[in-house]
């Protein structure tokens, strides 16, 4: 499942393409995805002009002129290309094979400077899904999420608030949601391992503890925000355990210190541990038991 970086990613390879243009055509080729399309959504897009290309956690948010705004979730092997051009495809090291018969949506667009566009949305799994959300309208898909971690409001004080009286994992209250939008398994491993701290760690105990020593948290922020801004630039991450309808490996390739390394020498100066694969709620957890305490 791509994390905040891979959508990151792909925001700003269609951003050139699709800020501006106006959707001449749009072409469903089949009624859903992971859910129904929403209704008349050939209707609602076709004339509308994109006039801004952002993202909301994992979520692609295109705004519209029509005062709504087209959600775009990538699931699991969901892909965009302009033309023959494929935003992510540099940084892939396994590519993947983009066939026609998975291209579920087609759109043709006019962009000032780019001239003729066409857009098209291709997932072999299709557990990625769109959906139209007007201005003021409820967002089920948004309106519970948690602040973005790379925003000033995402902060140790933050996470105290959220933390406070809480038995349940530190790392799954990391990955929940509603205390911070977009943060994936992977780089929550990576920012608690690079603060030596222990995934299983109750986030009461955390938060109880930021009192008397604020740069544990305060730390975990700023990592968790290194982390993710190191990724951007790298592109994201080559996500081990994704692989395409086609078998093909997926995402993007990035230097993880802990991710993936089960049974792998662990990189800290002077600790002889290797790390170890444990499992929360399902999940793979990647940490070293010696560093992270």
């Amino acid at each position: 499942m791509p994390e905040l970086p891979e959508v990151e990613t792909v925001r700003r390879g269609l951003e050139p393409f699709l800020s501006g243009a106006t959707i001449d055509d749009v072409k469903l080729n089949r009624p859903d995805l992971r859910f129904p399309f929403p209704d008349n959504m050939v209707e609602r897009l076709q004339g509308q002009t994109i006039q801004h290309v952002g993202r909301r956690a994992k979520y692609l948010v295109m705004e519209l002129s029509s005062r709504e705004s087209l959600l775009a979730h990538l699931g699991m092997s969901g892909s965009f290309k302009v033309g023959q051009y494929v935003p992510d495809a540099d940084e892939r090291v396994h590519k993947q094979k983009l066939s026609p018969k998975h291209d579920h949506v087609a759109m043709r667009l006019t962009h000032p400077t780019q001239g003729d566009v066409e857009l098209i949305y291709n997932d072999p799994r299709r557990f990625g899904y769109m959906d139209l959300i007007g201005e003021d309208a409820p967002n089920k898909h948004l309106d519970h999420l948690g602040p973005e971690p790379l925003s000033n409001q995402f902060s140790a004080e933050h996470l105290v608030m959220r933390f406070e009286g809480k038995k349940s994992p530190v790392k799954m209250g990391l990955l929940d949601q509603r205390n911070v939008a977009g943060l994936g398994n992977i780089y929550v491993c990576e920012a608690l391992y690079e603060m030596g701290i222990d995934p299983f760690t109750p986030m009461a105990k955390l938060a109880k503890a930021h009192k008397k020593d604020p740069a544990r948290l305060d730390g975990l922020t700023q990592a968790i925000k290194r982390t993710l801004l190191v990724a951007i630039e790298a592109g994201g991450s080559t996500l081990k355990d994704f692989k395409n309808a086609q078998g093909d490996l997926g995402y993007f390739q990035h230097q993880f210190r802990v991710y993936g390394r089960e049974g792998e020498p662990c990189q800290n100066e002077g600790c002889d541990s290797m790390i170890e694969r444990r499992v929360q709620s399902g999940r793979s957890t990647f940490m070293c038991p010696t560093c992270q305490i």
